[in-house]
């Protein structure tokens, strides 16, 4: 460094110095921005505001954070079943009260299914397609009857939806469960624990698939 401030014979040394210092100062500002440009993205990712996140809620929101990215989600069993699924009618008598809203694309991790639930281990993780991107929205945990599930399941205090059928054509009518979905990564106007929200949104295409809220069957119902 004191070879660069000397400079050459008969030069000013003052100047030429603070030249060299003031060339020094800009590359170290340039790898700063290199660096900070190297930092993971999550690194700059503020977490959304959820109205109603629970202390409870926050620390599962936390564990599953993970899972944002959805590669991460299929290496630890969590497989796509393509469809992002809406409800562009409210559930009739007989089915369950689905409000109108959409859902988004299911990742579902068959190796979790069980007559238990685990408040860090749902089922099913559920993306939002934004643009080029799938965006993590919500945790279901999703009870087949099937299973031997002796009573209507409940979590965080709340008693899941169900029994219902299953949702046509992502999943066999006769595939009757209990199910509960919570939105931990976007606020949803219908409220937490609903099952829709009105602002997921599906593109058009052929993998948008309008559905109808499912009908509701008795405990004992299931083939």
């Amino acid at each position: 460094m004191s070879y660069y401030l000397a400079g050459p014979p008969g030069a000013g040394r003052g100047g030429d110095g603070m030249r060299v210092i003031s060339m020094v100062v800009v590359a170290l500002i340039g790898i700063g921005a290199l660096a900070s440009m190297l930092v993971p993205h999550a690194a700059h990712t503020q977490q959304p505001v959820v109205p109603g996140l629970t202390p409870e809620l926050a620390k599962v929101r936390a564990a599953l954070d993970k899972y944002q990215d959805p590669i991460v989600a299929v290496h630890d069993g969590y497989f796509s079943t393509v469809g992002c699924v809406h409800y562009p009618a409210a559930g009739a008598p007989g089915q369950v009260p689905y409000p109108a809203g959409g859902m988004g694309v299911h990742f579902l991790n068959p190796a979790l299914m069980g007559p238990t639930v685990d408040p860090l281990k749902p089922q099913i993780l559920v993306y939002e397609p934004v643009g080029d991107k799938l965006r993590l929205v919500a945790a279901e945990w999703f009870v087949p009857l099937a299973t031997g599930v002796k009573e209507r399941p409940t979590l965080f205090g709340r008693p899941f939806d169900g029994p219902m059928e299953g949702h046509e054509p992502l999943m066999p009518v006769g595939l009757h469960h209990y199910d509960l979905h919570v939105w931990l990564w976007k606020a949803n106007p219908a409220g937490m624990f609903a099952p829709t929200n009105p602002d997921v949104k599906c593109p058009a295409g052929a993998y948008s698939l309008a559905e109808v809220s499912p009908k509701i069957v008795p405990h004992g119902a299931h083939r």
